[in-house]
């Protein structure tokens, strides 16, 4: 299997362009992740690319071309949202809702974004490079030895 070609597309022209990859043979979307990158605004993009604090990077298969895809959207701070992929591809709704539990992208038209990993009253999106890093008690069972 080849190296993934990368695509870098405006967040308006996302879902069309995966519908399009499809179309030509992508059958399927293997992952779907997020990246804070709030330490480093800095990082090395292509011309024309202007850097958001998130990106969304949604990777595509074709089994019969036997090629990857690679599809890198910058997601501005203010309004952390992108359209979801669920209804080209029905097994991208778990990733997606991960992205959403642990960074706080929001997927648009998903049908059921809630928390995958964390708790529903949770506070926060723990993978935000400006999340605190509180303490979470242990707690121990006292244990009864025979002696």
């Amino acid at each position: 299997m080849s190296t993934p070609e990368v695509m870098h597309v405006e967040r308006s022209n996302y879902l069309a362009t995966v519908a399009d990859l499809k179309n030509q043979g992508y059958e399927m979307c293997v992952d779907v992740v997020g990246v804070d990158y709030l330490t480093n605004p800095d990082r090395l993009l292509p011309e024309g690319v202007v850097a958001e604090r998130f990106e969304v990077i949604a990777n595509l298969l074709s089994i019969s071309k036997r090629t990857r895809q690679r599809i890198r959207v910058q997601i501005p701070e203010d309004d952390p949202s992108i359209e979801t992929l669920f209804f080209l591809y029905p097994g991208s709704e778990a990733m997606e809702r991960e992205v959403y539990d642990l960074i706080g992208i929001r997927f648009l038209n998903h049908p059921d974004l809630t928390r995958i990993l964390l708790p529903e009253g949770w506070e926060g999106h723990p993978l935000r490079k400006d999340y605190s890093m509180g303490a979470v008690p242990v707690q121990f069972k006292s244990v009864n030895k025979a002696v």
